[in-house]
C-alpha cells in the first residue's frame, strides 16, 4: 500500500464537506415558519377561528381581536391555504392602517364597516413597511392571499357575513 499525500488529503476533504454539506441542506430547507417564529409568539393553531361568507365563497379566518394579536397577525407565515385568511377586528370604528414587516408572503386586505359592507381592497407586497390605509373608517380588516378578492370577484360595496359582533360597535 502506497502512502499518498495528496490522496490522504483528498480523503479529509471529502470527509469534513460531506457533514457539512448535509448540515447545510438540513438548515437550509427546514420551514422558515419555524426559524423565524420568535419566541412567546402565537402558533398559527392558536389563534380563535371562525367560517366567514363572501358570496358564495366561505373563509376560514383566524381571529385577531386584540392588540397583541393584530400586532403579530400574520407574521412569520410562510403559506396559507387557498380560503384562509385572517380577520382583525377593532374596537373602534376608525381608519385602521396595515404594514408588511415580517410578513413573509404577499396579501390582499379588505377594509370593512361594522356591516360587513367592504370600503376598500388593496394588495400588499411581502416584507414592505409602507401603510396600507382605508379610505373608509371601520372596525374590520379581513387579509387573505394576494390576488383572492379579485379572482373571486369580490369588491366594495359587497358585504361578508358571519363577523363577530363588536362591544359598543353597532351594526
Amino acid at each position: 500500500m502506497r502512502f499518498s499525500m495528496r490522496s490522504s488529503m483528498a480523503r479529509f476533504a471529502i470527509a469534513v464537506a460531506l457533514p457539512l454539506a448535509a448540515l447545510s441542506f438540513v438548515v437550509t430547507t427546514a420551514p422558515a415558519q419555524a426559524q423565524q417564529m420568535p419566541p412567546g409568539a402565537k402558533q398559527p393553531s392558536e389563534f380563535p377561528r371562525v367560517k366567514l361568507t363572501a358570496g358564495m365563497f366561505v373563509i376560514d379566518a383566524a381571529v385577531a381581536a386584540n392588540d397583541a394579536d393584530r400586532e403579530q397577525g400574520l407574521m412569520y407565515r410562510t403559506k396559507l391555504a387557498p380560503n384562509e385568511g385572517m380577520l382583525f377586528v377593532f374596537n373602534e370604528n376608525a381608519g385602521h392602517c396595515f404594514w408588511m414587516k415580517n410578513t413573509l408572503i404577499p396579501l390582499s386586505i379588505a377594509f370593512m364597516r361594522a356591516d360587513g359592507t367592504i370600503t376598500d381592497i388593496d394588495e400588499m407586497q411581502a416584507e414592505t413597511t409602507n401603510n396600507h390605509c382605508p379610505t373608509h373608517n371601520g372596525v374590520f380588516a379581513l387579509e387573505m392571499p394576494k390576488g383572492w378578492f379579485s379572482a373571486k370577484g369580490i369588491k366594495p360595496g359587497m358585504q361578508i357575513q358571519g363577523l363577530p359582533p363588536v362591544p359598543g360597535i353597532t351594526q
